[in-house]
């Protein structure tokens, strides 16, 4: 499962459109305290994939418009209305040459790339006559009615995607992995019916022991309470607990220095409470559902702490979420395995669903054998043709040789002489220069030589 990630601030800008533009200001910190290796100044950061699928293209765009001075001052001066309202899209207009020969190029790649995608997808299912230019309406990040320039519209079009496609990321995210515990659940279920009363009462058995050893696990703090981050600051960090700072753990966990913590960077603040209910070489433990929690609680965090909704967490942000009750003496933390992810009625509806898609499969598979059929009863016909023919070819040449001609010639074809031409190999020799027959009694003398000398 991919996890949602930001890029860098300036890249946040074009992608989730809610960037505050202002540079962070440096954060002091007692360097006495920290005790593991900072960022080093310089050292460059890799960017983890959004999980959109245009997700290299957004890069590549940003990185090219980044290189402009110009739109590189707009970008860092804007507010978010302005880039909500394309406004900002406006300014590509004012790009150096260079800068729009370039996204020229990278937009003309893209459409191939979805052109490619949309053949591959149309020949899996073997249909023609492909329409590329109705079936590229389907994607939105960029201007599918002019595939040769890159213009403001597919800007504007690239930064609102990219918004639309993240801010419902988490909500689809929800969705997905609804789905996958139903499944688990239905193939659970189905497997029991395959087995007799006693196997079935074991594996229940079996199911309740691994499920109650799932959840036999130490207490997990609440996300982003003083607990939980006091503890990372004690064992991930070694630290001295009684000397917990807030802002030094900001500092300390702000991996690359950009002023903010990102949903990445949150993340990571939970891995220790994730191994206290997640290990891998247990069977009980899913490890699809650890990453889930860990996403939840990511979300939890920023729906918290996020005040402006930007997916970014400033230092003033974090401090003030330090200063509420909830920091202090938070709720109970609730983990997957003590929520009901669906009911019954969600999953007899996904079963059924399954269940027409299995039906839909089932008349495909039938339709298809048919169509086998049909293909392999042309194959023999056409191979009972075939060998008729040789038959009659093998009579023709055993006929040939049965009237002492030679059935082939030197290639091996079928030679068969014209009847004149035996006719005329079957007749009596006539006298040099004569055209008609001989009288009958008359003999024939002798041709008298020319070349013989008389005495």
């Amino acid at each position: 499962m991919k996890r949602l990630s930001v890029l860098p601030q300036q890249c946040l800008v074009l992608m989730t459109c809610l960037l505050m533009a202002l540079e962070a200001v440096p954060i002091d910190i007692d360097k006495t305290k920290v005790k593991a290796e900072g960022h080093v100044e310089g050292e460059k950061v890799e960017n983890p994939d959004t999980g959109l699928y245009y997700d290299e293209y957004l890069r590549q765009v940003i990185d090219v418009l980044e290189t402009d001075k110009h739109f590189r001052e707009k970008l860092q001066t804007a507010d978010i209305e302005e880039i909500k309202s394309g406004k900002l899209s406006r300014e590509l207009d004012l790009v150096s040459h260079h800068v729009r020969t370039r996204l020229d190029e990278l937009k003309r790649q893209e459409v191939a790339r979805l052109r490619m995608l949309i053949k591959a997808k149309m020949d899996s299912v073997q249909d023609t006559g492909i329409d590329h230019q109705t079936l590229l309406k389907q994607f939105e990040h960029l201007n599918h009615q002019n595939p040769d320039t890159f213009e403001p519209k597919d800007l504007d079009m690239l930064i609102k995607a990219a918004t639309s496609d993240l801010e419902n990321y988490d909500k689809t995210r929800h969705e997905e992995f609804k789905k996958y515990e139903m499944m688990k659940e239905h193939e659970r279920r189905e497997y029991l019916k395959t087995l007799d009363e006693e196997k079935r009462k074991k594996e229940e058995s079996k199911f309740e022991e691994m499920k109650k050893k799932h959840g036999d696990h130490p207490k997990v703090h609440h996300p982003g309470s003083k607990d939980q981050l006091k503890e990372v600051w004690e064992e991930a960090d070694g630290l001295d607990p009684n000397e917990f700072d807030p802002k030094t753990f900001f500092k300390l966990h702000d991996v690359n220095n950009d002023g903010f913590l990102d949903e990445q960077e949150l993340e990571a603040l939970f891995t220790k409470e994730l191994e206290k209910v997640y290990d891998p070489k247990n069977e009980e433990d899913d490890m699809v559902e650890m990453e889930e929690e860990r996403l939840r609680m990511r979300e939890h965090v920023m729906n918290e702490v996020d005040i402006n909704k930007d997916r970014l967490v400033t230092l003033e942000e974090f401090l003030r979420a330090t200063e509420k009750k909830e920091f202090l003496e938070p709720d109970s933390w609730e983990t997957l395995d003590q929520q009901q992810l669906f009911t019954e009625d969600e999953l007899k509806e996904f079963e059924n669903h399954i269940s027409q898609q299995e039906d839909e499969l089932r008349k495909k598979a039938e339709e298809l054998q048919k169509q086998k059929e049909e293909l392999q009863r042309q194959h023999d016909q056409l191979q009972a043709q075939k060998q008729e023919l040789q038959q009659v070819v093998k009579q023709m040449e055993q006929k040939k040789l049965q009237q002492g001609s030679s059935p082939a010639g030197p290639g091996g074809e079928l030679k068969i002489q014209p009847p004149a031409e035996h006719k005329a190999a079957d007749a009596p020799q006539h006298p040099a220069g004569g055209d008609q027959p001989l009288p009958p009694g008359h003999v024939q003398e002798p041709a008298v030589r020319t070349d013989q000398v008389h005495p």
